[in-house]
């Protein structure tokens, strides 16, 4: 018997006040099997944070390998924004940069870094990196159940979430994929 997905309600409050938005969300996202909490939360926060106009989820779901985990349109369908979740290959960041701008949210940056290392990605140093701490993650995950409400402010780089009147913080670091220094 083949195992379902989890269904995972969300209401957010957010405040991005690094970008200057602040609106009421409610999504629901579907968590894979084969999917972690630690991946499934990454990629629920990287909703929330690049949230704009046009944004959905990838309606093929994990499998899908031509489609952005999370993805931007604009007003006539076309692809603005490739958000990408973990540590996608350098083949997959070389092809979604060719087609749109992109942003990866990982909570393993080494491990993206292991898989990109050498490799021929289009536009690399416009590729942006958003590390989240995996330890913030976890801790987040202990909180979340199948239904969960949260308050979440981004300001000067920092990330707080609060989930039944705890408060969680975190810095989130921003690189690109260009070779370091």
């Amino acid at each position: 018997m083949a195992l379902t997905a989890t269904v995972h309600h969300f209401e957010v409050s957010l405040s991005d006040v690094d970008r200057g938005v602040y609106t009421s969300l409610d999504f629901r996202v579907a968590q894979h099997p084969s999917e972690t909490t630690r991946w499934m939360l990454t990629r629920t926060l990287a909703y929330c944070l690049a949230y704009e106009d046009g944004i959905a989820f990838s309606k093929g779901g994990l499998s899908s390998t031509d489609e952005a985990p999370i993805a931007i349109r604009d007003a006539t369908g076309l692809l603005v924004w490739w958000i990408d979740v973990g540590a996608p290959s350098a083949e997959r960041l070389h092809r979604a940069s060719k087609a749109a701008r992109v942003a990866v949210y990982t909570h393993d940056l080494a491990q993206l870094r292991r898989q990109t290392e050498g490799q021929n990605v289009h536009k690399a140093e416009t590729v942006e990196i958003w590390a989240i701490d995996p330890s913030f993650l976890d801790a987040l995950a202990a909180k979340v159940g199948r239904r969960a409400r949260l308050e979440l402010t981004r300001t000067d780089g920092c990330l707080y979430v609060t989930i039944d009147g705890d408060t969680l913080e975190t810095t989130l670091t921003k690189t690109t994929l260009a070779p370091e220094a």
